[in-house]
């Protein structure tokens, strides 16, 4: 029975997988467009449910790791010389180098405290971009030129403004990332990590170290939101303070919030949602955010976990 549910599990998350690559040859050019931005934004969000979902550690600050993916692979290509992979690569490696630190500070925190550390640290960094404006031109940010986001790899010309390569890295950046959160939410480390978010207090009784779960927990919720930024600066040329403000701390909240907090698809739904709402809504007034803080409370009081977590509640007991 056991080995059935898996299968099935396996099943659905490859063929979502294989929906979006088969996506790319229907789509017009504009919802292409938009399914490359939803994907990268998807693993931020993915990277988020990692702490949240399955550990139950709330964060205001994750706007950090991401733009420090962000930042570490523009900063990296625009005044080194980086190759695109280099950069992306280095920006990986700074959010998880800077998820490391913070935890091991952060930590120390508990409940709201630890809420409130977050988005001091994630301020912190934002306005660190703001100071050092004249490398990263602070709000007005940079642009990566073509030239910049093009390589050579096996004597092929890989151009990273390509609408083609775009769309498959990004599906490849979010699928690699989804594959690792469905391991480590079905692997021992994740049941831990569950637990500590049922009861921290049994989990420690029962002779698990909390404390290096939750760093552990956090590092890799970090460096997954530093893959989305790194993703981001490739794909979309563009690098600014912007993408370390608050609000890009809220954002992944409510993707996840939305698509349901502890489900591997529920990142991906949430986030495709919100996108859409908020583009559609946009066409018809410049209120638009009232037409989504409308909808978006109408779906909380019918889905109360999310939209995979109440069907999952409700009917799909086997969704993880």
């Amino acid at each position: 029975m056991r080995r059935h549910g898996a299968a099935k599990i396996i099943v659905l998350h490859l063929g979502v997988i294989g929906l979006l690559f088969l996506a790319q040859f229907f789509l017009p050019a504009y919802h292409q467009s938009n399914a490359i931005r939803i994907m990268v934004l998807a693993t931020y969000a993915v990277g988020y449910n990692v702490l949240m979902g399955y550990t139950g550690l709330l964060s205001l600050g994750h706007a950090m790791f991401f733009a420090a993916g962000l930042y570490g692979a523009g900063l990296t290509i625009y005044y080194l010389d980086f190759t695109p992979l280099q950069g992306v690569g280095f920006g990986i490696l700074s959010a998880c180098a800077l998820s490391f630190v913070f935890g091991l500070l952060a930590l120390r925190a508990r409940g709201i405290a630890f809420l409130i550390v977050t988005m001091m640290f994630a301020q912190a960094l934002f306005l660190t971009t703001l100071y050092f404006n004249e490398i990263t031109l602070g709000d007005q940010g940079f642009v990566l030129s073509e030239k910049l986001r093009t390589m050579t790899i096996g004597g092929a010309v890989v151009k990273f403004s390509d609408p083609v390569v775009k769309y498959n890295f990004a599906l490849m950046v979010f699928s690699a990332c989804l594959l690792l959160t469905l391991v480590l939410a079905r692997s021992p480390v994740g049941r831990v990590l569950v637990a500590i978010r049922e009861n921290e207090a049994r989990t420690r009784m029962l002779g698990y170290d909390t404390e290096r779960y939750k760093l552990l927990s956090l590092v890799i919720s970090g460096t997954i939101s530093g893959v989305s930024g790194a993703a981001y600066a490739l794909l979309f040329a563009y690098i600014g303070s912007t993408f370390a403000t608050i609000q890009y701390s809220i954002f992944p909240l409510l993707w996840v919030l939305l698509g349901g907090v502890g489900t591997t698809l529920g990142p991906l739904v949430g986030t495709a949602l919100m996108f859409y709402l908020i583009d559609i809504s946009s066409d018809y007034t410049s209120s638009y955010l009232l037409v989504v803080g409308a909808v978006l409370l109408v779906l909380v009081l019918w889905f109360p976990k999310g939209i995979l977590g109440t069907l999952r509640e409700r009917w799909l007991s086997w969704l993880p």
